[in-house]
């Protein structure tokens, strides 16, 4: 029984390890670094927002770029690029994941850039 109770605990540790945990804005560690960057650069016009969904079972978060005909990005909880979902000469990202606005649930602004 002891045996079994570690195999189950170390699957649990597995599967948690990689994951950030989410600040009480909503925002993990990198996301957070991120934004502060951000505060750090000159505003920019449209000002830039980070947005966090719920896509396909996981926590996203979908930032803004500074202008014109670039993609927009969305991030896995560490900070990985899981695909553009929007932005580009076309507005509709690179086509990698063109369902996201109409699959992702649970929209909630993390940060938005009010500086003029």
């Amino acid at each position: 029984m002891k045996f079994y109770s570690i195999i189950l605990i170390i699957i649990i540790s597995l599967n948690f390890s990689c994951d950030e945990i989410i600040d009480e804005d909503g925002a993990t560690s990198c996301i957070r670094e991120m934004i502060e960057k951000y505060k750090r650069e000159a505003p920019t016009n449209p000002p830039r927002t980070v947005y966090s969904y719920q896509y396909k079972g996981k926590t996203v978060y979908h930032i803004t770029s500074v202008c014109c005909d670039q993609f927009n990005i969305l991030y896995d909880l560490n900070c990985n690029i899981i695909c553009y979902p929007d932005g580009g000469i076309t507005g509709s990202g690179d086509g990698s994941c063109p369902n996201f606005f109409n699959e992702a649930t649970n929209k909630v602004l993390i940060w938005k850039d009010s500086r003029k």
